[in-house]
């Protein structure tokens, strides 16, 4: 998965965005730290059906004619949500900000994950991306100065190493070719999350997302008119639901809900509630794909979870 805020509104939150380091928690206008955080995880609830999605997807569309697809459709539903609410244009400031967010979230992530299934199962896809939220807070440390605990490093730290060893034994000790793909998909993502959620923190969480799909509508529009031409299109029911899934699950409802709850409980704190995606990613693989499970899935699993419960106990 609101009305823009005032300009002095926005003034005051561009003098002290929620993510610097406050006696208190950071919040938004109408996002508590609690609901900031509900609204954080149904955003990695929405990103964890993305892999089986894509796979779903593939079965219909190449790789490229599915990341340009999927970019011109969530573009038009934030369009149609952006004109019902007669959202004025953001202001000029934030452009470049916006165009982060694009390149890293509606467009890097999508093409470097996709190519990365091309030759990674799903199940070691998901977790290599599960270092997705540590790569998110050192982004965050680095753009807003935010300095966290060292209780909340260490425990972040460790929920990296759970999700890096589980990624190891799934891979059976070795790296796919697809690894490339997915660290470059790390970083890119990374650099979008911080930067969206540091907007977030200035207009409505959803009004990010949106722009940010609106700006990238000319890329992927092109990008959907050359890669159709070249790559055949099968159609099946599975990449007809893949295909919308990614489009407005994934990458239009999962950015809105997503980027406010980041803006509730800020940057590095909202990250490491991802460190559960790839399990439940597995989970999916396994109801939705048929991949199987070892032994270390649930081992894993309660490794992270107790993780995010020391991060969102540390002060972040």
């Amino acid at each position: 998965m609101r009305a823009q805020s005032s300009a002095t509104a926005h003034t005051v939150k561009a003098v002290t965005p929620p993510h610097v380091s406050t006696p208190t928690r950071p919040s938004s206008p109408g996002t508590r730290p609690r609901s900031g955080t509900a609204l954080a995880l149904l955003g990695v609830f929405c990103f964890s059906l993305t892999f089986p999605s894509t796979v779903w997807g593939l079965e219909s569309f190449g790789p490229w004619s599915l990341v340009a697809v999927r970019g011109v459709l969530a573009a038009a539903v934030a369009a149609v949500f952006l004109l019902a609410q007669r959202v004025p244009l953001p202001e000029r400031r934030h452009w470049a900000g916006l165009a982060v967010v694009g390149g890293g979230v509606v467009i890097g992530f999508p093409l470097l994950t996709t190519l990365a299934l091309g030759t990674s199962s799903t199940a070691h896809a998901a977790v290599v991306v599960g270092l997705l939220p540590l790569t998110t807070a050192t982004f965050a440390v680095l753009r807003t100065g935010h300095r966290p605990s060292r209780a909340f490093w260490a425990a972040a730290g460790a929920g990296a190493t759970v999700v890096a060893a589980f990624s190891w034994q799934q891979g059976g000790g070795a790296l796919s070719a697809g690894d490339l793909y997915l660290f470059g998909a790390l970083l890119v993502c990374a650099a979008g999350y911080t930067e969206g959620g540091r907007l977030a923190a200035l207009m409505p969480g959803w009004q990010v997302a949106g722009w940010a799909l609106v700006l990238c509508l000319p890329v992927t529009v092109a990008g959907s008119a050359v890669a159709l031409s070249l790559e055949p299109v099968r159609w099946s029911l599975h990449g007809a639901v893949g295909l919308a899934w990614v489009a407005a699950g994934s990458t239009f409802l999962g950015l809105y809900v997503w980027y406010r709850g980041m803006a509730g409980i800020g940057v590095a704190r909202a990250s490491q509630l991802q460190l559960a995606q790839p399990l439940m990613t597995l989970v999916w693989s396994f109801w939705l794909l048929g991949e199987e499970l070892t032994w270390a899935a649930p081992l894993a699993a309660t490794g992270v979870l107790l993780c995010i419960a020391v991060t969102q106990r540390a002060r972040g």
